[in-house]
């Protein structure tokens, strides 16, 4: 450390060390006092770090609620997740501490609030009217496990039913349990010699809340008196029961069971069921029970006042029915519809008219969560057509593969992606409303255009519109379609370099401005694309085939300025070929058998149709060189204004003119140093060291024998065929588990070795208006280069004037001879002007292309190009920009043309950046970095003061790694879970703001009337029977019960939660509850510790003696 500050002082520089607080930042003022002039704006105060909202389908859903009052969903997860969903748009997530798996949610019906029981035994009271939901009260059960509950309608006790066959009652104003227990050996009868297993069913009769049914697992069913403390009727069944469900009037229930089979039953008879149907057993002729089928896990009994009941089931499909997709069986009347899904269910819920079990219930849609999707099935139309879902659950539907967040864009981009976008839509939905409508959506105050791009493992790209804390998807563009797709495995070239998705996304360069998309793939493709609102038909797909790799036998060209010669028909030893609609080169191998010029996917031949859209502008694809496969491409840039797409890898740098169809530029990385290698890599001459070397520089032992010690860098990794395994393939661009240790000694170290050279890859590019050497006093177009040894290397681009003379006239590329040097593998450059703004890459604005424009149009299109300089002079100030570089390790600024650091920040020392972006914030601009060691930073440019640094999360995958972006107006995003994108602000503003801008879940709705009972009913007694539960359950009638059996935890949401609860009966009594508690909170607490810690050693004993009585004559197999 003491050796490097030496350096620093030598070279006349002094740096802001990560550790050194902002106070004690010194500048270096080599060029008069200029750089001082700059006044920064951002403090610390502009940046806080929050999480704002979570988009996607829930990752591993559990359970499901709905409450029919408020149209509110609710998913929980087997991470501990809950996720609520009002009217589209109106979403909230929310995360159970503890991270237990859900296993049932109950909502209290138009009270907002909710249920959780978790696999870890835990009930959870949450109020959901807030806008950010807390939990209220929680109570661990300590001796037993739950495994049902219930809670009637307007009722506050709520049946938990546990493993070991036993009912606790809880109340859930105070979360505490009622003296009253339901046991099991006096629930079964007594001549019973097994347990009946765990409780799978608990509900009131709809007609008479004082009777009880309670499903046990082995078969068994029992009604309750509750009043009388004893079993009505028990109804015994040999299969094992998995649902049961009560039709409105209460004179009878269905069983679901695991041989596939649906008994039904009277009330009254329960010696035997009164029918048993099996809705896809085959029915034997001679009178023979069906065949066993798989188990009918869940079912729903509806009905309707105008006809015959709905019977809904999930599973119970026959055991022939191998490879058939998981159903949903609707049974109505005599028809029986069998509803494919895409995906195994979760679980369904019936939608009702009604939230009283004791009337007509009138089911309209059925919500049937599956594994990887939400869907609504419309109960009121033929056919059950599904409603059309309007929340962004389809970021997972290919697996997310990249990410890129624009905020701020231009403001007729959405409207133009939505209008092609929207011609893409299936048909044949519902034509209802969406029917979970409840909550109201917050204030919008962000105005400004904001969109998401994600690539994904198949090809496909999708244009999400994120503005104001929502996501709509707007367009998705298919990148596969442009190439021969094999039927089947026997037809697939051997020329793949992955065994999956060959066709995967790994890098997207975007111009939002000129909407030109470059994207480059995991098979060492690139594809440009242009936006066009008209649909075209391509009789020949525009194709470059690019030769990356060092050749022994290559075209000798002079040391220092590469350009290669320009194409000319029939030259197969050039480095770019054009091949306009066939691949001639398809089945060439080199003289040894080796495959060679060979891409690594087949373009189609045959004219394509191109919808309004993105459309295909031209296709690069890398070969093979003597049977080494083309390595995954690192990076990529491409430019409107320039007409230019560059992208490199491991072995080195591309540059293709894309108007003209030529390749510009094909280096090796070694030769892109020309003379100023630092790393002294003898010869310095490229040809020289073709001879000894074999197979050349960059491609020793590679795809072979060491795929490990391939270019690992944040954007590029093994790329060899022998490591594409499934984890691989989605980590393929991101390997830097143990990177760290030995990049960092590679970098400090005098690295001569040949296989350090292969390390160094492409892994930044940008095109800019700049100062490429230190005499210019004028700005050129150039293409700045870092590479994973922290090296930046500027290209200058001599362009063509417009017009015609674009398209005639070649691109000159030539190395410029600058090099910069910074600490660890360069991530990202900008320039910014005398005045501390930002410079954006010049380019072109977006006009139709398949439109032809007369003359004076096209001149004056190319005389509007933006040129992106400062505004001042050149001549008059020596020094008017600043580039700004971010590498793994440290960040610099660097004085143009004079090329002096006048201002350093190592960012991280132990550990290494992941992401950096150069964003706006305020109205002005800052360094925005993700480490790997879970820290987000800032820095205030030019001066790179630390602005933020927080630790946010751990890097626990690479696909946070591979998906984390920052983006302007302090936004952030990355990949939670495959299914979902967390985002997030580092913005003050925003962070004060969040709460007006979220929805509100709960919405004060009147409880629909009761039915009613009819003069007869009253007059006779009939109708439904109500049960005072407070006589019974209560404190006084039924005693306290044992403290060990559960322990009440206080949530923290409680004090500001009750706040908002406005009127029910649970938020009367929870207010008055609330307000003794929070006096005796503390005594309470004690007390209650310290008992549980004394009944616990008690009554351990006393159950140990008492279980040893119990069992001590029984047989093992009455256990």
């Amino acid at each position: 450390m003491r050796k490097f500050n030496i350096r620093k002082v030598l070279d006349g520089l002094t740096a802001v060390s990560s550790a050194a607080s902002a106070s004690s930042a010194a500048q270096q003022q080599q060029a008069g006092n200029r750089e001082t002039e700059i006044q920064e704006t951002l403090q610390s105060e502009h940046f806080q770090l929050c999480k704002t909202v979570r988009h996607g389908f829930p990752y591993q859903p559990s359970a499901l609620a709905f409450d029919p009052v408020q149209k509110i969903l609710a998913i929980g997860t087997q991470t501990g997740a809950l996720r609520l969903f009002g009217r589209p748009g109106v979403e909230c997530y929310c995360q159970h501490d503890s991270g237990a798996a859900v296993i049932q949610l109950q909502f209290l019906i138009n009270e907002g609030a909710l249920v959780s029981a978790l696999a870890d035994d835990t009930l959870h009271l949450w109020n959901l009217r807030q806008k950010r939901p807390a939990i209220l009260h929680s109570l661990k059960f300590n001796r037993e496990r739950i495994t049902f509950c219930h809670l009637p309608f307007q009722s506050k006790w709520l049946y938990v039913g546990t493993e070991r066959g036993n009912i606790h009652i809880v109340n859930v104003e105070s979360f505490t349990l009622s003296g009253y227990v339901i046991m099991w050996n006096k629930a079964i009868e007594l001549s019973s010699k097994s347990h009946p297993g765990p409780i799978v069913h608990i509900s009131d009769n709809p007609m008479d809340e004082g009777k009880l049914l309670i499903g046990f697992e082995s078969g068994t069913v029992v009604l309750w008196d509750l009043k009388s403390k004893k079993a009505d009727y028990r109804y015994t069944h040999d299969e094992a029961i998995h649902s049961v469900a009560w039709h409105h009037e209460g004179k009878q229930f269905i069983c679901s069971h695991s041989d596939g089979t649906l008994t039904i039953w009277n009330v009254k008879s329960p010696t035997k069921p009164f029918q048993t149907i099996t809705p896809h057993g085959k029915q034997l002729k001679d009178g023979k029970k069906p065949e066993p089928c798989k188990p009918i896990l869940k079912v729903e009994y509806k009905t309707t006042r105008a006809g015959d009941p709905f019977i809904i089931l999930s599973g119970g499909l026959s055991y022939d029915t191998v490879g058939r997709r998981p159903c949903l069986t609707v049974m109505h009347g005599k028809s029986t519809a069998v509803l494919e899904m895409d995906y195994s269910i979760v679980d369904f819920l019936t939608l009702c008219e009604t939230p009283y079990p004791n009337d007509f219930q009138e089911p309209y849609a059925v919500v049937v969560l599956l594994e990887k999707d939400l869907v609504l099935i419309d109960l009121a139309q033929n056919g059950y057509p599904i409603f059309e879902n309007p929340y962004p659950l389809t970021i997972h539907e290919s697996p997310v593969t990249c990410c890129e967040y624009f905020a701020d864009c231009p403001v007729d981009l959405i409207p133009a992606l939505y209008s092609v976008g929207a011609r893409q839509k299936r048909q044949g939905y519902s034509k209802k409303e969406w029917p979970i409508s409840g909550g109201n959506w917050g204030l919008i105050t962000q105005s400004y255009p904001e969109i998401i791009i994600t690539g994904h493992a198949d090809g496909s790209i999708k244009f999400w519109d994120a503005s104001a804390i929502t996501l709509q998807v707007l367009y998705k563009l298919k990148t596969a379609k442009v190439f021969e797709k094999s039927r089947n495995k026997e037809d697939r070239p051997n020329t793949d370099i992955v065994d999956e998705d060959p066709y995967a996304i790994q890098i997207i360069s975007w111009c939002p401005e000129s909407r030109m998309l470059c994207i480059a793939g995991v098979s060492a493709h690139v594809i440009i694309y242009r936006f066009s609102k008209q649909e075209v038909t391509t009789e020949v797909i525009p194709m470059l085939e690019v030769r990356l790799l060092y050749e022994i036998n290559d075209v000798e060209t002079p040391d220092g300025e590469q350009v290669p010669p320009l194409p000319t028909p029939g030259t197969g030893s050039n480095p770019q070929s054009i091949v306009p609609q066939s691949h001639p080169s398809t089945s060439s191998s080199s003289s040894d058998g080796l495959r060679d010029n060979v891409p690594c996917l087949k373009v189609k031949n045959s004219p394509l149709k191109q919808s309004p859209g993105y459309q295909i502008e031209l296709v690069i694809q890398l070969v093979w060189v003597s049977g080494e496969p083309p390595q995954q491409i690192t990076s990529l840039a491409v430019n409107s204004a320039y007409g230019l797409v560059v992208f490199g890898n491991c072995n080195g740098i591309a540059m293709v003119d894309y108007l003209q169809k030529t390749v510009l530029l094909n280096l090796g990385t070694i030769e892109l140093y020309g003379s100023n290698d630092p790393y002294r890599r003898e010869p310095r001459s490229p040809r020289k060291t073709r001879q000894p070397s074999g197979a050349g520089l960059c491609d020793i032992n590679e795809g072979t024998t060491v795929p490990e010690d391939r270019c690992k860098s944040p954007t590029s990794g093994s790329g060899s065929p022998n490591n594409s395994d499934d984890d691989q393939k989605m980590n393929n661009f991101i390997e830097k588990d143990v990177k760290d240790n030995s990049f960092s000694r590679s970098r400090s170290s005098s690295v001569t070795s040949i296989d350090k050279e292969s390390r160094e890859a492409i892994s930044a590019l940008h095109f800019c208006e700049t100062f490429t050497r230190k005499a210019d006093t004028s700005p050129s177009p150039c293409l700045w280069v870092g590479t994973t040894l922290g090296t930046v290397l500027v290209i200058v681009l001599n362009l063509p004037p417009g017009g015609e003379q674009r398209l005639l006239q070649p691109v000159i590329v030539s190395p410029s001879g600058t090099i910069l040097r910074l600490k660890g593998a360069i991530l990202r450059m900008a320039f910014l002007d005398t005045t501390g703004s930002l410079v954006p890459p010049a380019h072109e604005p977006w006009r139709e292309h398949n439109v032809p424009e007369d003359k004076d149009e096209k001149d004056k299109s190319k005389k509007r190009r933006p040129v992106s300089v400062s505004p001042s002079s050149s001549q008059e100030i020596s020094e008017n920009q600043y580039a700004v570089i971010c590498s793994e390790k440290q960040a610099k600024v660097i004085s143009l043309p004079s090329q002096n650091c006048i201002y350093k920040q190592n960012i991280t020392e132990t550990s290494f950046v992941l992401r950096g972006d150069i964003v706006s914030l305020s109205n002005s601009i800052c360094l925005a970095c993700f480490c790997a060691n879970g820290h987000i930073m800032t820095f205030s440019l030019p001066s790179l003061r630390p602005l933020l640094d927080v630790y946010y999360l751990p890097l626990t995958n690479m696909r946070i790694a591979r998906t984390f972006c920052f983006t302007n107006n302090g936004q952030a995003l990355y990949l939670v879970s495959p299914t979902e994108i967390q985002r997030l602000t580092y913005s003050q503003e925003t962070c004060e703001n969040l709460q007006e801008m979220l929805g509100e879940l709960f919405t004060p709705v009147e409880t629909p009337e009761a039915p009613n009972r009819g003069f007869f009913k009253g007059l006779f007694g009939g109708g439904a029977q109500s049960l005072d539960r407070e006589e019974l359950f209560g404190e006084s009638a039924s005693g306290k019960a044992s403290r060990s059996l559960a322990q009440h935890i206080p949530g923290p949401g409680g004090i500001e939660g009750v706040k908002g609860a406005a009127s029910g009966v649970v938020g009367e009594l929870a207010r008055a509850r609330l307000a003794l508690d929070e006096r005796g909170q503390k005594l309470g607490e004690l007390e209650e510790k310290t008992a549980a810690m004394l009944y616990s050693a008690d009554s351990f004993s006393k159950h140990a003696h008492e279980m040893m009585l119990k069992y001590k004559d029984k047989k093992w197999y009455q256990f």
